[in-house]
């Protein structure tokens, strides 16, 4: 079938990407002319495994194609994906609307027979039926109905999460719209990947819920470890005895320097603020958000005390400022908090990251980047681990700590053990609940 996908960041690219390896006929569209451009040379505009390979063989085939031509791209389309930024809205934490409904309106003077318009954006309940509202209102003989289709792609894990999915949720009203989304995921529900089937409000609020529940973990270890170390216990320990209870799960219970991305800050934000909205405070998640902004800076005090209370004049080599391993997305990264926290005490900040420089320049002016860990421990008094790249998962301590003026570690991800690094010739160790 034919698909169009309004938008080519990292939700619309990788899933317009996976739709055609699907072997649906896939048109990406996008406003910005030099993205389209690069995409069309075969150039991937984000950094994400095995993304590449994927683009490269459905254009080879013929079934995806790139474009600034929204009505090209929609005409005889059976669905169209709105996948545009909802980023958070300066003053309230509420998701901005303004780009989906401006592809609302777009996708309304292209339709040309009827079509799904699908919501793949992450947005707040009640959106779909203020598309379809749109729609009407722009071109009010239009054949469509709506669908809401949130996504749940781990960055890093993107192409398996959407070929190999945990379920799939489909948002629908009526018969044909249920079919057309029927045909769109036909490849995976012959292989038994559930498809769940709801009503508009009850799939737009799967993904919020299922978002503000994960960092919820996240949060909550990372409250525990900081009494593991007032306690002494270990909250790698805690977590696995946690983890091995099948009613709570090992995932997203590692402690470390607070979540960030594209997605956790931004839904619980705008979940906070819907609850709000209809007198129904989401107390859980607004202490989510505050326990996050809170681990972040408790990481600042870690490397300050490694230093004896202040970093100025000290010399900081981090290892790692994307919010995660395997993407190069520096979105609410906690390197974005603890970094300028050192840059602003006086410290010499260098920077090694191996996908983060493109984003990081710009968002982390002041530091110095280098190219591998041992150019940037070279004379270092402080070695501060921000992200868990393997990479990062088996140096050559020995070498690290025999370059540094003062030998200490701050491991915000716990990749070392304290012995193995203290053996090392390290003379102080940090990590985070042990």
């Amino acid at each position: 079938m034919k698909i169009a996908m309004i938008g080519t960041g990292y939700v619309g690219l990788v899933s317009g990407v996976c739709f055609s390896d699907f072997g649906h006929d896939v048109v990406c569209v996008d406003k910005d002319p030099g993205k389209i451009a690069k995409l069309e040379r075969g150039e991937v505009p984000i950094y994400e495994p095995g993304l590449d390979a994927v683009l490269a063989r459905n254009v080879e085939a013929g079934r995806l194609r790139f474009t600034t031509d929204i009505k090209q791209a929609v005409d005889g389309a059976e669905a169209v994906f709105i996948a545009v930024g909802t980023p958070t809205r300066r003053g309230d934490g509420h998701a901005d609307l303004t780009y989906v409904m401006a592809a609302a309106e777009d996708i309304a003077r292209a339709l040309t027979g009827y079509a799904v318009v699908v919501t793949k954006s992450t947005v707040p309940v009640g959106t779909n039926r203020k598309v379809a509202e749109v729609i009407r209102a722009t071109c009010p003989e239009a054949a469509f109905d709506v669908a809401s289709n949130p996504e749940f792609l781990r960055e890093g894990a993107a192409i398996d999460d959407f070929m190999k999915p945990d379920r799939v949720v489909v948002g629908v009203e009526s018969e044909r719209a249920t079919e057309v989304m029927g045909d769109v995921y036909r490849p995976l529900f012959l292989r038994d990947f559930p498809i769940v089937y709801t009503d508009l409000e009850s799939a737009e609020m799967i993904k919020y819920a299922a978002n503000a529940f994960l960092a919820t973990k996240i949060s909550f270890i990372n409250e525990i470890a900081a009494l593991c170390e007032r306690v002494g216990a270990d909250v790698k320990s805690v977590a696995r005895g946690m983890g091995l209870d099948g009613r709570i799960g090992n995932k997203f219970l590692h402690a470390g320097p607070g979540y960030g991305g594209s997605c956790f800050p931004k839904d619980t934000s705008a979940l906070a603020r819907i609850g709000q909205e209809h007198g129904v405070p989401q107390r859980i998640t607004e202490t989510v958000i505050m326990v996050n902004d809170m681990t972040k800076r408790r990481m600042i005090d870690k490397v300050m005390e490694l230093c004896g209370g202040s970093v100025n004049g000290k010399t900081v080599a981090v290892l790692g400022v994307t919010f995660k391993p395997e993407t190069d997305d520096m979105r609410e990264a906690p390197s974005l908090t603890i970094v300028p926290a050192l840059v602003g005490g006086g410290a010499a900040v260098r920077v090694v990251d191996p996908h983060g420089r493109r984003e990081g320049e710009a968002l982390l002016p002041g530091v110095i980047w280098e190219s591998d860990p041992y150019a940037a421990a070279a004379g270092a008094d402080v070695l501060l681990i921000l992200t868990e790249w393997n990479q990062f998962r088996a140096l050559d301590l020995k070498r690290l700590a025999g370059s540094m003026t003062t030998a200490r570690m701050a491991d915000l991800r716990n990749i070392y053990s304290r012995d193995d690094v203290l053996e090392a010739g390290f003379v102080e160790y940090a990590s985070v609940g042990r």
